[in-house]
């Protein structure tokens, strides 16, 4: 798997084949990218690296800010003004980034510091990037969980130079930097120095090594050598007082001459930084080959979680890549919190749990459960230092809200693991956060008016009490489940029965129609109140496009006549955004599964390729890539329900490693799925060889492992109709795994 990565796929304007039939009528309204870096990244690691250029939304690309229809171009080709570390990962308008310490390799001198080269040559893979400037300058980077490595070949020339550039932070866009608020930088010995900046209110320090042993080493102010100055120390920096400033290694270099730049990190100062360092390299020199090969085997065990059965090798790519996008993010930094004194975990890089809560955390429950009871103690966390479980949260002072996009999605994730019984959580602890938060912001007016404007806050917040009453239920409080069950019920204050849909409101990214098939607690009676399962289905054709005419997507810089027009299909966005990525699974519970089969069979088909411009829309952190991962191989999660809906799989055979050993999803009458091809569909199905009638797997039978075999063919047949064998709906006290599990 790991050889099959491509980690350039989503770099670049969306660049897939002319979709036909049904994916033809989608309509998509965010940036037509994938917004992702190919850097050297470790996976869920605190450290990423790339080549900089400035453009959004990364700094990494050719690409200008962008919020809807296709990009524009800020850079005609690739180029790069150095090496920054900390970006984001498929992301959109967050309007925060990092892309600290530029590191930039020179021939001339420091006054053309900030000079764009083009790059030439450029390579990846997970771990490593590299890539060639016009400048002559070979340039490599390798990562561990704290810490890069640089290794620069020079050609030769009397005056080269490594820089490294502290005062620089965010994009080279309008309004898209990031200016440091204090500093410091001190040299400690030939080829040694240590500094802290503040950014965002986050401090971030540095310790730095440099194996260029006859080279100069100096601080520089203003672009201004500081010959035998050995500290440089800023207290107050406002935009229009800063001044750049850093550190720099300069001399001779003979022809070949490798230059290995050892740099470690930490939220919590420069002694750490430095222990950081060296536990991730040791203590130099000469480290970049050792800690390229240890990041590459730990990818290499963390892809290998998954292996598919496919004689292509562009499918192989593509499902490698988005299961490599996948454990990008968030950042887990255990011990690093520097708003705390506590030296549990910590994460930071949780950009959009609005998007990855669906996908992503349940993949990572699925194939890394210590680390995502890491991410899940961090939450809790960061709820009892700053009082609110985030919506997202990055490497700043205070937890960033993102209030318009959702509320109580942490309460979902937090469900899965309790209901999971994984191990090294305090469920009595979590409860209080978690009911606590759901009182604050749109919380208030849920619990005073039953419902909350935008309406799609009802939906979460109802469920966050539902989610919360299963912990409540773990741990035997059982007047606080009596108490959640009316709240939890409050969905039903979200719709219009005269429509079936949700009611008019505003909405972030989407309509009334992206967010009105949300996979609820209680299907059933969301069916119920759109008319039952005819009227549901026909509600889900109309937005799904089936007989429509082919639509246009939006081209660059859009206007807001054509975006209107856009939005008034009120028709799924087809993976370009998120809002409404769990809708095709409703059709399961209106006893529908071949309706589901043809609308991911036309996903999987068309909105995924190999190349630059192999994604349909932002990947935001590994959720779109995650939901790639989960609707080729059959499976999808309903987050915070503890359950998985079946379909027809993209792969003959796949094989998970899971917490109880290895899922395997075995099929027979398996044909090769091709865009514009027939869908396939599950006619019967056994679980460890017993009869499997259901549509659907409790969380605990994925996470035990076994054997799932599905029988497919051209042709729907009765399976999963009957409404004792849909997804289960609760209405009240869910009942136990062990319970659910028990169904045929």
């Amino acid at each position: 798997m790991l050889e099959r990565v491509d980690p350039f796929i989503g770099t670049e304007v969306t660049d897939l084949p002319p979709p036909s039939g049904l994916a033809a009528t989608w309509w998509w309204p965010k940036p037509q990218i994938g917004n992702t870096h190919p850097g050297a990244a470790y996976p869920l690691g605190m450290v990423s690296a790339c080549a900089y250029s400035g453009a959004y939304p990364t700094g990494y690309g050719r690409y200008e800010l962008s919020t809807e229809g296709v990009p524009g171009t800020m850079h005609e080709r690739q180029v790069a003004s150095g090496f920054t570390h900390f970006q984001q990962s498929g992301t959109g308008a967050i309007r925060k980034y990092y892309n600290y310490f530029r590191v930039t390799p020179m021939l001339e001198p420091l006054d053309a510091l900030g000079t764009l080269w083009e790059i030439v040559e450029e390579e990846a893979e997970p771990g490593w990037y590299a890539a060639t400037l016009a400048s002559g300058i070979r340039c490599e980077v390798t990562v561990g969980p704290r810490s890069a490595v640089h290794r620069y070949t020079f050609p030769a020339h009397r005056n080269a130079r490594l820089v490294v550039d502290l005062s620089l932070g965010g994009l080279a866009i309008p309004y898209g930097a990031t200016i440091p608020l204090r500093a410091h930088l001190q040299t400690l010995a030939p080829g040694v120095a240590q500094g802290e900046i503040v950014m965002e209110g986050a401090p971030l320090a540095v310790h730095a090594e440099c194996d260029a042993e006859q080279w100069r080493q100096m601080l520089w102010y203003d672009r201004r050598l500081m010959p035998g100055g050995t500290r440089l120390d800023f207290d107050s920096i406002r935009p229009t007082t800063l001044r750049p400033f850093g550190l720099m290694w300069a001399g001779p270099a003979e022809p070949g001459q490798v230059v290995e730049l050892r740099l470690g990190f930490s939220l919590r100062g420069e002694e750490q930084a430095r222990e950081n360092l060296y536990r991730d390299c040791g203590p130099g020199p000469s480290s970049f080959g050792h800690r390229r090969a240890a990041t590459a085997e730990v990818w290499r065990e963390h892809l290998g979680r998954i292996t598919v059965d496919t004689p292509s090798a562009e499918r192989e790519t593509i499902f490698s890549t988005a299961l490599y996008h996948s454990l990008l993010k968030p950042c887990l930094a255990r011990g690093e919190s520097p708003f705390w004194p506590t030296d549990g975990p910590f994460a930071f890089d949780i950009s959009t749990m609005w998007d990855i809560y669906r996908t992503q955390l349940p993949l990572l429950t699925t194939l890394v459960p210590e680390r995502a009871v890491e991410l899940a103690e961090a939450l809790i966390h960061i709820c009892e230092e700053e009082g609110n479980l985030p919506i997202g949260y990055r490497m700043s002072r205070g937890a960033d809200q993102f209030s318009r996009q959702g509320s109580a999605l942490a309460q979902t994730f937090l469900a899965d693991l309790c209901q999971l019984g994984l191990p090294g959580m305090d469920w009595e602890w979590a409860l209080v956060h978690m009911h606590n938060d759901l009182r604050r912001m749109y919380g208030e007016d849920f619990l005073l008016r039953g419902e909350a404007h935008p309406i799609s806050h009802t939906l979460d917040l109802a469920f966050g009490y539902w989610c919360t009453a299963k912990v409540a239920e773990h741990v035997g409080d059982r007047a606080l489940v009596a108490q959640f069950a009316p709240l939890a019920a409050q969905w039903r204050n979200a719709f219009d029965p005269s429509t079936g849909l949700l009611k008019d409101s505003t909405f972030y990214e989407g309509g009334r129609w992206n967010y009105s098939f949300r996979l609820l607690h209680d299907m059933a009676a969301r069916i119920a109140l759109a008319g039952g399962d005819e009227a549901f289905v026909s509600l889900l054709d109309r937005f799904f496009g089936f007989g429509a005419e082919p639509v246009t997507q939006p081209g660059t810089r859009p206007s807001a006549a054509e975006m209107a027009r856009g939005y008034g299909l009120d028709r799924f966005e087809g993976l370009n955004n998120e809002p409404d990525m769990e809708a095709p699974w409703a059709y399961q519970y209106a006893g529908r599964p071949d309706r589901t089969a043809e609308v991911v069979h036309a996903a999987l088909q068309h909105q995924f390729g190999t190349g630059r411009g192999g994604l349909p829309g932002n990947d935001d952190s590994g959720a779109l890539s995650s939901w790639y991962v989960w609707a080729s191989l059959g499976l999808f999660p309903v987050a915070g329900q503890n359950l998985f809906l079946v379909n027809a799989p993209a792969f003959r055979h796949a094989r998970i490693d899971v917490p109880g050993g290895c899922l395997e999803i075995a099929t027979s009458g398996f044909v090769e799925p091709e865009p514009g091809g027939p869908a396939q569909y599950v006619r019967s199905a056994t679980l460890d060889g017993a009869p499997l009638e259901r549509t659907w797997l409790t969380g605990n039978e994925v996470h035990a492992g076994g054997t799932l075999l599905l029988e497919l063919a051209a042709t729907p047949s009765d399976w999963g109709t009957a409404v004792a064998h849909r997804p289960p709906s609760f209405n009240g006290p869910t009942p136990s795994s062990a319970e659910m599990s028990s169904s045929p």
